[in-house]
């Protein structure tokens, strides 16, 4: 925290406050920016965990991955831990994270149970559930402060997780099944822990339902790592790719640990653009770089030089959008997004993850109590000369406003000043950041998210 407090005073009054972060999970151009940032490096750990409370104290900085190491050889794991290893408890709560239990505990944000913020001020609030910054800072990404420390609440986890890929020819039998989870937690008369799906084509859509289970012993351990289970685990760490499982297998039995990161080893399937699924270089690939973070290093690399863009020139190719995005949209409302999707955009496979929120959050406003489906897509669209102003990224904004849903901010946008308040609480998140940030050390939300500050 000295460090932080030091490195704050160190950045000139006329520049914007910054995390000094190398990694990101952000997937919009952020601007070059000399100026020195806030040092955040002795933020990364995790200070305490109390298996009888079921709680966690973590600071900021530190990743999931790091998280769950501390949490799961006391049977315990976070109420949401996203998909990708590097994400951090702070990024996760001021970004909206989701994951498959999200259909039970809604989004990270509402397992914190409270939290200390570095604000634009250069002060240290520690703030609770109901106070006006706590209530605002989800989905504000950085513009009011940095969490530094947050105390998270835990919950029971068993050793292994034994998977059902439920396929589904429509989309009213989709919404008919999630819909049913929501309500009994219950599926075919076996009880759901977590749940998301794949849509690999029209018509061709999977749910995974997962249990929480001790792998088929009568007592189940203590620590998920403390015995073996009776049925053989698999594994997608290695040559076999988790995404294809979901469509080729009925049933899948994973450790806890394998199943929390079974999207990050090949990035969901966008691993693929680097050939890291081909057999051959599979086999030599390193499995210790089978990393969303690594893959994500990768893409800065051809975004810096150019290199798809090159070879596509040189194929005579139409120039690629980039279509990066994580929507909700309302269940009953989902096969017309869908439908939609397939005819103006044509991207598969898709990502969907149920979530329900549990209270309301002014500046990400769920309806509580209401069943959204996110859908996440992550790609280029090859679309000729017009892909420099991102015609995709932009109908899809106007689509998901018009079934009632709402868009995530982690990648670009593009909506003006007006519509970009009114969907993500404006007023609300202007009163609180000048009361925190009266000064504008830290840019607003929507220069973040929209002009790229």
């Amino acid at each position: 925290m000295a460090r932080l407090r030091e490195s704050y005073a160190r950045v000139p009054r006329d520049q914007p406050v910054r995390l000094a972060k190398r990694t990101s999970n952000l997937f919009r151009p952020r601007s070059a920016s000399r100026a020195p940032g806030l040092d955040v490096t002795g933020l990364t750990g995790v200070l305490h965990v109390d298996p009888v409370k079921r709680i966690a104290e973590v600071q900021g900085m530190c990743t999931y991955e790091h998280l769950v190491d501390a949490t799961l050889p006391h049977g315990l794991m976070p109420l949401v831990v996203p998909q990708l290893r590097t994400i951090t408890l702070g990024g996760a709560v001021s970004g909206l994270g989701i994951e498959s239990t999200s259909f039970r505990h809604g989004l990270p944000h509402e397992s914190v149970l409270e939290m200390d913020v570095f604000t634009g001020a250069g002060d240290v609030l520690t703030t609770y559930p109901g106070d006006d910054l706590f209530d605002a800072f989800p989905n504000s990404y950085g513009c009011l402060g940095y969490a530094t420390r947050l105390l998270i609440a835990l919950e029971e986890v068993q050793p292994y997780v034994a998977l059902r890929h439920v396929a589904f020819a429509d989309h009213a039998a989709l919404e008919s099944a999630v819909r049913e989870v929501v309500a009994t937690r219950a599926w075919a008369g076996e009880r759901v822990d977590a749940m998301d799906g794949v849509v690999f084509a029209p018509g061709d859509i999977r749910l995974t339902f997962a249990r929480w289970t001790d792998g088929g012993l009568d007592t189940p351990p203590r620590s998920p790592a403390a015995t073996r289970p009776a049925a053989p685990t698999s594994d997608y760490t290695g040559q076999q790719v988790y995404y294809r499982s979901v469509h080729d297998r009925d049933t899948d039995l994973l450790t806890v640990h394998d199943y929390l990161w079974r999207w990050d080893t090949d990035w969901f399937w966008c691993s693929a653009a680097f050939g890291a699924q081909h057999p051959v270089v599979r086999r030599l690939w390193p499995r210790r770089w089978r990393r969303s973070d690594v893959y994500h290093r990768l893409l800065g690399l051809d975004h810096r030089l150019h290199i798809a863009d090159r070879l596509d020139r040189r194929a005579g190719r139409p120039q690629r959008e980039r279509v990066v995005q994580d929507v909700e949209v309302p269940v009953e409302r989902l096969g017309e997004f869908l439908d939609w999707f397939d005819r103006e955009v044509g991207m598969r496979p898709v990502w969907l993850c149920p979530v329900v929120a549990t209270r309301p959050w002014p500046t990400y406003p769920l309806e509580p109590g209401r069943v959204y489906v996110n859908v996440g897509f992550w790609g280029t669209v090859h679309v000729g000369p017009e892909a420099a102003d991102s015609p995709r990224n932009r109908a899809i904004e106007q689509r998901v406003l018009e079934l009632g849903g709402h868009k995530s901010l982690y990648s670009e946008a593009f909506y003006d000043p007006e519509t970009f308040e009114r969907l993500y609480g404006g007023d609300h998140l202007a009163k609180v950041k000048a009361q925190h940030d009266p000064d504008g050390r830290l840019p607003t939300l929507y220069e973040k998210a929209v002009t790229r500050r």
